[in-house]
């Protein structure tokens, strides 16, 4: 099948370049930050902001070219995801995973990619993969009933990427899982978000009773983990031919980066021209002339420079090695696994460091370092970034274990 994208869906910019993407990222990053409450009050990304974000062409990163998309590496990604989630860390959740979702949404078979984006060369997809739901065969194609919780992002997107089981007929036992394509008319979203971090991503859960989705619209696991999945027939680059599971976790680790990043632009600013009265007689003093803050600074910034390079070293070499027109070894994925863990490790100490040392003022609600170790604890918490569960995984194959059931 060949689609041949109307002028409609080129978002065409002058400066398609990583370095300009990432410059526009930057120029967002000052009113991101202004809206940090407010996007909390939300409980959602705000709309200007999602306006702000589609209008700088950001979720075009790593969208097929066929449709608009600028078809950018992994790591340019992560760089735009870091810059954008240090303006907000909500905001940066959801941009980061929505734009990745522009990369799977490129797996799926070409009439799945049209239906989504022929109309709305900007539509958008949230995700929550647990598979909670069955897709029982059915015709051409599926009958999908089921439950999915902390859908980030739900109520800005037209789309949703569900895991799903999957049954060859209705009264057979599930064999295969895979990955639901769903629009909005075919789901009901239950707002139940009530939490302590990450507030303004509006993680909600949503319901799907006995709806039809044709057969285009499933991707099998086994599809997106090949390196040749349905949508490698129009889009050729070799970002497509990524194994989903060895990329899909960078877009959480990005945002937990950038909110790591933006604690410590904030906490540079607080504490510059910050003086407390330390004796009796008043006599005021600088906070910046206190060693045991400049180590935590000095601590902080090291650890977040060395997640950041980190995790760019291994999508440099992610898209090296595809672009090549070579594979990833399973060596080479748990690594990365385990970079991104530790990653985010360093990246949540850092925050810590910063966060113990803020005094009195981290605890007001409107705070923003206050707010940025919330939303940094709250994400460290996804399975996937957990230093105890893929450390082991890790440690395993270095040891010349089984990795045990864990994706990568």
């Amino acid at each position: 099948m060949t689609i041949q994208p109307s002028m409609e869906t080129r978002q065409v910019f002058t400066d398609a370049t990583p370095e300009a993407l990432i410059a526009r990222a930057s120029e967002l990053v000052s009113e991101l930050r202004i809206r940090q409450q407010e996007t909390e009050e939300a409980g959602k990304v705000l709309p200007e902001a999602v306006e702000s974000l589609k209008n700088a062409g950001l979720f075009r990163v790593v969208q097929p070219k066929k449709f608009g998309g600028l078809e950018f590496s992994i790591d340019d990604f992560i760089r735009t995801a870091i810059k954008v989630a240090s303006g907000c860390g909500s905001t940066g959740w959801v941009y980061s995973t929505g734009a990745q979702h522009q990369w799977q949404i490129g797996l799926f078979a070409p009439d799945a990619q049209e239906e989504v984006w022929g109309d709305d060369p900007l539509a958008l997809a949230a995700s929550s993969y647990a598979p909670t739901g069955v897709a029982q065969a059915e015709g051409d194609g599926y009958r999908l009933t089921g439950k999915w919780s902390f859908c980030s992002g739900v109520e800005i997107c037209q789309w949703m990427l569900l895991g799903v089981r999957i049954a060859s007929s209705g009264d057979a036992e599930p064999t295969q899982v895979g990955f639901a394509l769903i629009p909005k008319s075919d789901y009901e979203i239950k707002k139940n978000w009530d939490v302590l971090g990450l507030i303004g991503t509006g993680s909600h859960d949503l319901v799907i009773e006995d709806a039809f989705l044709p057969a285009h619209r499933i991707l099998t696991h086994e599809q997106a983990q090949s390196g040749e999945p349905p949508g490698a027939e129009i889009n050729t680059s070799g970002l497509y031919r990524i194994p989903f599971f060895a990329a899909i976790s960078y877009c959480l680790c990005a945002a937990i980066l950038g909110m790591a990043r933006g604690a410590l632009e904030d906490y540079l600013e607080g504490m510059r021209d910050r003086v407390i009265r330390g004796d009796a007689l008043g006599v005021s003093k600088s906070v910046a002339d206190f060693q045991s803050i400049q180590l935590r600074i000095a601590e902080a910034s090291t650890s977040i420079n060395a997640a950041e390079a980190l995790v760019l070293q291994d999508t440099k070499e992610i898209m090296d090695i595809v672009n090549s027109g070579q594979e990833l070894t399973h060596a080479q994925r748990i690594r990365n696994k385990g970079n991104i863990s530790f990653a985010v490790k360093l990246s949540v100490n850092a925050v810590n460091l910063l966060f113990e040392s803020v005094g009195g003022q981290g605890l007001h609600s409107e705070n923003r370092l206050q707010r940025a170790w919330r939303d940094i604890h709250a994400a460290s918490k996804h399975i996937s970034m957990n230093w105890d569960s893929v450390a082991t995984v890790y440690g395993r194959s270095q040891l010349g274990l089984p990795p045990g059931p864990a994706q990568y």
